[in-house]
């Protein structure tokens, strides 16, 4: 049986410079700078020779032209390592393409070709570095540790403003979000969504086995996994007879990102930035506010349990064209009290046991658990608001995502239990 298939994709790999590409990188992480990187022989163990880059031959872009990175609101040049086509890194690794950027860190791909993700300058190892290792040490299941992009190796480079924390990963492809742009509909089809939320799962119940909460559960951080790494080196050459256009500073060049080819592998469940080690409850405020659990934004205590409220959302959106909540920003009182308004329309009133765990519940709903009124609950119900499916189909996959947006955490499954539920098994069991 087949569990992972782009049969259904509209793209074809084309380089950046074409206009023809579908891959839509407009939209950057915003934790990632991307580039991909060689390892060469300069270390004791002999590899290949660095390779020579173009000095000339690409575009030249207007010095007062804002790319990249620099579009970036928080960006600060400061913050960021100047890497460079060609460059040498740990006398091991040179960096061959630019792949994307973001606001805390770049990445980088090595002949063993890897990833390689270049932290902005702190004093404070990053925390996945020492949950990689703490989880690459368990006796844990094999097939749940594939499913997680656990970081291989770490070091560090000096900048011109600091020590740069870089971390060492298997390559991978591109996120679910941009897989999604070339699909009809922009939209996973229901059998795509079944196998995607089934290796999350198998991966989540690994991490959560090991008393390690991922707290950032979303599509960004779906990521399509490359079965043949053959692309790698076709991006390699491309670079060297293609070179990307880029902008030349006094201090720095930064150069434009290259398309990352469709591939074919097995998603895989990436970013451990914002990972607890937690054998109990925990507090603070944790989750993108688009997908941030009623828990949390009530300021109560959190468990392995976020991750499932986060599932969940991220299945509707891969699923629905858009977010099940449309309130996206949490700032204020009045914010959260309209996600709480939808919450109730979409998924019924809050529990007053739930409520009474918080006294920040009470801005929103009085002693007895009744809704106080602040925001008007909008006319709306899941059913309503889910428009692919047939009512069977409907009536089941609903009733999954119900399982996962429980007000009480202790309701919701665990995502062993999750992974034997009838709409997820669907007709392959």
């Amino acid at each position: 049986m087949r569990l992972w298939s782009y049969n259904e994709s509209k793209c074809i790999f084309a380089h950046s410079t074409s206009p023809a590409r579908c891959l839509r990188y407009t939209h950057p992480s915003p934790l990632h700078l991307l580039s991909q990187c060689r390892r060469i022989g300069i270390s004791s163990t002999p590899k290949s020779p660095p390779r020579e880059f173009p000095i000339s031959g690409f575009d030249t872009l207007n010095s007062s032209q804002i790319i990249e990175e620099e579009t970036l609101p928080s960006y600060s040049k400061e913050h960021y390592y100047p890497a460079r086509l060609g460059e040498v890194l740990n006398s091991q690794y040179q960096i061959i393409t630019k792949l994307g950027f973001g606001s805390s860190s770049t990445i980088c791909n090595n002949n063993r070709y890897l990833t390689l993700k270049i932290h902005i300058p702190t004093n404070h190892p990053p925390p996945e570095i020492q949950l990689s290792q703490y989880l690459s040490t368990l006796p844990s299941s094999p097939t749940g540790q594939k499913y997680i992009r656990l970081a291989l190796d770490s070091f560090e480079i000096p900048g011109p403003y600091g020590l740069h924390p870089c971390i060492l990963y298997e390559p991978a492809g591109i996120d679910i979000r941009d897989y999604i742009h070339c699909l009809e509909g922009d939209a996973l089809p229901e059998n795509l969504l079944r196998v995607t939320l089934r290796f999350m799962l198998i991966a989540l119940d690994y991490l959560h086995e090991a008393k390690v909460i991922h707290t950032d559960i979303q599509p960004r951080n779906i990521l399509l996994g490359i079965n043949d790494t053959s692309i790698l080196a076709e991006m390699e050459e491309d670079e060297i007879s293609n070179p990307a256009p880029r902008k030349q500073l006094a201090d720095r060049t930064i150069f434009v990102t290259r398309a990352m080819p469709l591939t074919s592998g097995e998603p895989v469940l990436a970013d451990l930035g914002e990972a607890r080690l937690a054998k109990g409850k925990q507090t603070g405020l944790i989750m993108p506010s688009v997908y941030r659990a009623p828990e949390v934004m009530l300021g109560m205590y959190w468990d392995s349990k976020v991750d499932i409220w986060g599932l969940g959302q991220t299945a509707w959106t891969l699923f629905e064209q858009g977010h099940l909540f449309t309130t996206h920003d949490l700032e204020t009182d009045d914010h959260q009290a309209r996600r709480f308004a939808e919450m109730i329309s979409l998924l019924g009133p809050p529990p007053v046991e739930f409520l009474r765990r918080s006294e920040e519940s009470l801005k929103f709903w009085d002693e007895d658990g009744k809704w106080k009124g602040c925001v008007e609950i909008p006319e709306q119900s899941l059913e309503s608001r889910e428009s692919r499916l047939q009512p069977d189909d409907q009536m089941l996959f609903l009733r999954f995502l119900r399982k996962t947006l429980f007000w009480l955490p202790e309701e919701r499954p665990t995502a062993k239990e999750l992974l034997m539920d009838e709409w997820l098994r669907g007709a392959d069991y």
